[in-house]
């Protein structure tokens, strides 16, 4: 399953940032973040429980950047 977020971050080499540690959550098959769109597009996978992996996304993306946001 995909879901795409609005996000708000400051730079594109943060968004860039916040795209890998996406990626390396667990329950994260791919993950993309548009900068100009300030959107992240995330597929998760097969039965992750879409709610607690964004909870994990968003904790690894303000280690990065800790004034990003992710709605969700």
């Amino acid at each position: 399953m995909k879901k795409t977020y609005k996000i708000e971050v400051d730079c594109a080499n943060c968004a860039a940032k916040m795209e890998e540690a996406t990626k390396k959550t667990p329950g994260v098959v791919d993950a993309t973040v548009n900068f100009m769109m300030l959107k992240m597009t995330v597929e998760f996978a097969e039965g992750a429980d879409e709610k607690a992996v964004m909870k994990q996304v968003l904790k690894a993306c303000r280690r990065v950047e800790d004034d990003c946001e992710i709605f969700f």
